[in-house]
């Protein structure tokens, strides 16, 4: 771990104020305009996904629930392609779908152990998710409405705010562990736990701004989810591009060598 600190500490943060999420959103979509094909199919590969999910576990909502708050968790890995859209765009070089694609071939080992990580993660959650709502909620969970007669307007017991604050709980130190490790790994060649630590330091240098823009993650993808998922088509790309402009603000890690 000193050795991952160590390499951490060569990137050096970047001071960052509110004001600059405008900045990350709107060149996020000039990037999603310059290469809208890889944009869409990732957007309809994670709204192909949540319906898989509504398929699967849409009389359950009891694990429906967890199961797309779990979702939100490992849904910025899936985006690695198109943070090598934005790099390449960045760059000046050739942009399209071959692009992304390549960032898919299995020969990045770390980005593999991050993911499974993440995976983990939103595995964790959707078990305990389902475990709490089924021992506490007074009834069973099967539908929206169940969800939220029972456990978001239930008048005793205080589920839906345990439920909240757990929840809060795992992904407050997930996103801390990769709002910029993922696309750090991608640009270049640092240690899992180097990057993992750099995020962490990124979250406390600038919590309130760090704060605002998960906020901001979490209001547009629910918001986008609402029309039967059709809204991540387009949104799921757009804040995929805006996440790596967000890292090349927050960080500097121009001291350590690029990743091919």
């Amino acid at each position: 771990m000193s050795l991952a600190l160590v390499q951490s500490l060569e990137i050096r943060l970047r001071p960052v104020q509110a004001g600059q999420i405008a900045g990350w959103l709107r060149r996020g979509w000039q990037d999603f305009c310059a290469c809208p094909l890889a944009g869409l199919l990732h957007g309809a590969a994670m709204a192909a996904f949540g319906l898989a999910l509504l398929a699967l576990a849409g009389n359950r909502f009891w694990l429906l629930a967890g199961a797309f708050s779990g979702f939100l968790l490992v849904a910025p890995l899936a985006a690695t392609g198109l943070y090598a859209i934005s790099r390449a765009r960045a760059r000046g070089q050739p942009t399209g779908l071959a692009v992304a694609l390549r960032m898919w071939i299995p020969n990045k080992p770390v980005l593999i152990g991050f993911g499974l990580l993440l995976a983990l993660a939103g595995t964790g959650w959707v078990l305990t998710s389902a475990a709490l709502i089924t021992a506490f909620a007074p009834g069973p969970v099967n539908s929206p409405r169940d969800f939220l007669q029972l456990v978001v307007l239930a008048r005793e017991g205080h589920l839906f705010e345990l439920w909240m604050a757990l929840g809060a709980l795992l992904a407050a130190p997930v996103y801390a562990s990769s709002v910029v490790s993922i696309p750090l790994l991608l640009d270049r060649r640092v240690g899992l736990w180097s990057a993992v630590l750099t995020s962490w330091r990124v979250v406390l240098a600038a919590p309130g701004v760090l704060g605002l823009w998960a906020a901001l993650l979490v209001l547009l993808s629910l918001l986008a989810m609402l029309p039967l998922l059709l809204g991540l088509l387009v949104l799921a790309p757009w804040l995929a591009h805006a996440s790596w402009h967000a890292y090349t603000e927050l960080v500097d890690a121009s001291a350590l060598a690029e990743r091919r």
